[in-house]
């Protein structure tokens, strides 16, 4: 059993290869993989549909931005971390106190940023 057991985790990412690289990590970290998807608009459907107890969103979506969804996700309670290759420096002001994973990261590094939400304290 490890820190984050039977916590639950939304993926949104669009690169197929990165999401399955983030699915195994969370997966090996003791998440259960509750969604991942590649798009906002399925993101939103997803958290309609069930709260999950963390979300790891990729900043750029196809196009789109992942704030609005973030938004919506901390005004729910949920933590959020950024996956991306901008860093902070790249996010709305009013999401810059959300942790930030750096594109390319490593498990550690995915651990870690997870332990900044305070999620493992739970």
């Amino acid at each position: 059993m490890t820190e984050f057991s039977g916590l639950s985790v939304l993926l949104v990412e669009d690169e197929g290869g990165v999401a399955l690289l983030l699915e195994t990590m969370l997966e090996d970290l003791g998440f259960e993989v509750a969604a991942s998807v590649a798009r906002v608009g399925r993101a939103f459907e997803a958290i309609e549909a069930r709260a999950f107890d963390l979300a790891v969103l990729d900043v750029n979506l196809g196009g789109e931005t992942s704030f609005d969804l973030a938004r919506s996700l901390v005004g729910g309670r949920t933590p959020v971390v950024f996956s991306t290759g901008y860093g902070a420096a790249g996010l709305p002001v009013d999401l810059q106190s959300c942790p930030v994973l750096s594109k390319p990261f490593t498990q550690d590094s995915l651990r870690e940023t997870i332990r900044a939400t305070g999620i493992g304290a739970r």
